[in-house]
């Protein structure tokens, strides 16, 4: 059976072009554009992983890591910060929050690969 990871962005063709990658490495893809429904769709189905973007509208990924972490334990499923953040707090404040990893936009397959597989997804 196929892993399966939800896509976390308000940017649709940053999700487009995260679902072509992780599709094309065996992963069944969903697509959220904000936190709420990032975490209303691990309520219904708890994904393998998840590809988390920062800034979003209604609710931002650290908000959303907290709340995940929060209902579904410290570390499932694991979670991959993808963001344009890339100073120190912001990346401390993602591991210390309960992220595995952290990778910068933009990213290309090589970068999102190698980040899945150093948290064993790949």
């Amino acid at each position: 059976m196929p892993r399966t990871c939800l896509v976390v962005d308000d940017s649709r063709v940053v999700r487009k072009v995260a679902r072509r990658i992780l599709e094309s490495n065996g992963f069944d893809v969903t697509e959220a554009a904000d936190g709420q429904l990032a975490l209303d769709a691990c309520r219904q189905h708890l994904p393998d992983c998840v590809l988390l973007d920062w800034n979003m509208p209604v609710m931002d990924g650290i908000t959303f890591l907290q709340a995940l972490r929060k209902e579904f334990g410290p570390d499932n499923p694991p979670v991959v910060f993808c963001t344009t953040e890339n100073d120190m707090d912001h990346i401390e404040a993602a591991i210390s929050h309960g992220a595995q990893e952290y990778i910068m936009k933009p990213f290309d397959e090589d970068i999102l690969t190698g980040k899945f597989a150093q948290v064993g997804l790949l």
